[in-house]
């Protein structure tokens, strides 16, 4: 897809780089471009990287993109991702690590890719052996989105905490959120979405060092205009993108239209 500089918006706002493209795929691919490059140049710097990986809707054209791009270096890349219900199958539709299987994992040969077991019985031993994982990997690179209640991860607002001690935690998932999962088609009816998830916390996804942010599609115009001009607090946590050194947000027509 040949986009041409004048098709693209930039803004920023304090440290956080925004770039608006006229199309949802012209944003994935975009995305796609800009984690492929890091990722080829993180592996010349260091041999071997790990790479954090979100899911939803807001991810699949920067994955089918980022999949189809020739010559990166994925045996030398660890994978791992954000969040997962508790309790779910992983065969479940709704799953992230179906949802990861299905549009990374089974598509690239990576060096390794690290489940988080939502099924599993201990759910809090869960949490505390990812993060143990996570720690000793020190991932350099994380793809991410923003939800519509403005949640990283499965960070909540009521939940959401900027000084978390942890670096995995169990959440109670919220309204805004659940209602999410049954608007973008991943359950038929609110009550079936699990009520709570193993999620990477708030500074867990801070302290990488470069982060790549897709947010496309109408349902998230309102909240891209709060994550960029709202007060930084966790009323959105999505605000203290704001603060990371080397972020990028990848917006859509759509999703920019409440933007002045």
């Amino acid at each position: 897809m040949d986009i041409t500089a004048a098709e693209v918006r930039h803004l920023q706002v304090e440290t956080m780089k925004v770039e608006v493209y006229p199309s949802r795929a012209a944003a994935g691919e975009a995305a796609a471009r800009a984690a492929a490059n890091a990722m080829l140049e993180l592996v010349q710097k260091r041999g071997m990287i790990a790479v954090i990986f979100a899911t939803g809707a807001s991810q699949l054209d920067m994955l089918n993109a980022l999949t189809g791009i020739h010559n990166l270096p994925w045996e030398r890349i660890r994978g791992f991702h954000m969040d997962e219900y508790i309790g779910i199958s992983p065969d479940h539709p709704a799953s992230f690590r179906r949802y990861l299987r299905d549009r990374l994992t089974n598509r690239v040969k990576m060096k390794d890719f690290f489940e988080v077991n939502g099924s599993a019985p201990n759910p809090e031993q869960t949490s505390q052996e990812y993060a143990e994982k996570l720690r000793a990997a020190d991932p350099q690179l994380c793809l991410l989105g923003i939800g519509e209640n403005g949640h990283l991860a499965f960070n909540d607002p009521p939940v959401a905490d900027f000084n978390d001690p942890l670096d995995v935690k169990i959440v109670q998932l919220d309204e805004a959120c659940r209602n999410q999962q049954v608007a973008e088609g991943w359950f038929e009816k609110v009550e079936e979405v699990p009520e709570q998830a193993i999620t990477l916390t708030i500074p867990a996804l801070m302290h990488v060092p470069r982060l790549i942010v897709s947010v496309p599609g109408s349902r998230k115009a309102g909240i891209v205009r709060r994550a960029l001009e709202d007060p930084i607090s966790t009323q959105c946590p999505a605000t203290l993108l704001r603060t990371h050194p080397n972020v990028t947000v990848y917006l859509d027509a759509d999703s920019a239209a409440q933007l002045d």
